[in-house]
């Protein structure tokens, strides 16, 4: 019958000749467990949302200055054609967007 570990619970594995040689000679068997924890505080935990939070914040203010841009160049393109255009007419309503004095 074979006996099955409980979850959660790891046994060390053991190459079967050093068992082998264990038994016949009596020497322990000596596991040594590598322990990588360390007590100092994980900074990896605290500095990786701050700086998901901080890309997003540049992100969002790039996107704000390329609007505004964006908005400053329509508003200008849109002045020097109303300019070069004269008067606007539609349906027989017609406006005087610039007048020259």
């Amino acid at each position: 019958m074979s006996q099955h570990t409980p979850p959660g619970q790891m046994a060390p594995h053991i190459p079967a000749d050093a068992y082998q040689r264990a038994q016949a000679t009596g020497q322990p068997v000596v596991f040594v467990i590598q322990d990588n924890t360390s007590a100092s505080f994980p900074w990896q935990r605290l500095l990786i949302p701050f700086a998901i939070a901080g890309a997003a914040a540049l992100g969002t203010w790039g996107v704000v200055a390329a609007l505004c841009w964006l908005m400053d160049v329509a508003a200008h393109t849109a002045t020097v054609i109303a300019g070069a255009a004269g008067p606007v007419g539609a349906g027989g309503i017609t406006l005087k967007l610039f007048s020259k004095k």
